[in-house]
């Protein structure tokens, strides 16, 4: 029997849960969007907020929590200090503000270097292009940013993985490591060829580093929630602005490359 070390077992495990959350994800959504067919359901919205139960709350929030009573028997007043699951404080809500801005400004800095100087492409999320072919949805689509995906995300990506692999690595290699997952599992939601999936997993990588680094600072998971939630909420705000000005092609679709 192999015995592992204390690093490749925080890293098995971390690795297993981030992986494991996405492949989940995929193994309930589909069934689900399949016996909404059957039954004759084709509101887009539905399926959309079905995708959040069954590819969200219950994979990215729904496993670490099982993970947490039934592996580790940790009671809910103890997942809940372990996650840092606590009401942010005026200085952690600040920390909120300027890590928003921190990610707008990397990131056009990052989209600039990309498209402008590198002359690269990325590849296109398919929440996003869903959002521009139906504008509609948009207004779900920020809500959702908010109250599902920025919560759920990080409940599995920064609460679980990271915190994870905290347990047996330094702060920069747990969040570098995260970091990477993070962006890799996003590959999931975009459409295009091997070049521009690439680059977009590599400019995915700016908001998540900061999503660690923020979680580090404060060990409040709440914090990286609302600056996930806000920043997706923003991109989908400005590519609805944009859409209702007759700028589909603009900035705000840029951006789109950059939801988390």
């Amino acid at each position: 029997m192999v015995t592992l070390s204390p690093r490749s077992r925080s890293l098995a495990v971390g690795y297993g849960l981030g992986i494991g959350g996405g492949v989940l994800a995929f193994l309930l959504t589909l069934p689900a969007a399949l016996g909404l067919a059957l039954v004759g359901v084709s509101s887009t919205a539905v399926l959309l907020v079905v995708s959040f139960v069954f590819g969200q709350y219950l994979p990215f929030m729904g496993l670490p929590l099982v993970y947490f009573r039934r592996i580790r028997g940790m009671s809910w007043v103890r997942i809940r200090s372990y996650l840092g699951v606590r009401v942010p404080s005026l200085s952690e809500l600040g920390v909120v503000v300027a890590g928003f801005f921190t990610i707008l400004g990397l990131a056009l800095g990052t989209i600039y270097l990309v498209t402008q100087v590198l002359g690269l492409t990325p590849a296109e999320n398919s929440a996003g292009q869903l959002a521009q072919e139906q504008s509609r949805l948009i207004p779900l689509f920020i809500v959702a940013s908010l109250v599902v995906i920025g919560p759920c995300e990080e409940t599995l990506f920064r609460g679980t993985v990271q915190n994870r692999l905290r347990e047996s690595f330094s702060a920069p290699v747990a969040i570098t490591l995260t970091a990477i997952l993070f962006a890799s599992i996003h590959v999931m939601a975009l459409v295009g060829g091997l070049e521009a999936i690439a680059v977009s997993i590599g400019i995915l990588l700016v908001p998540s580093f900061v999503f660690g680094i923020v979680y580090e600072y404060t060990e409040n998971l709440v914090v990286p929630a609302l600056i996930h939630g806000i920043w997706n909420a923003f991109i989908f705000t400005s590519l609805y602005i944009s859409i209702e000005f007759g700028q589909e092609g603009g900035a705000a679709a840029v951006l789109l490359s950059l939801l988390g």
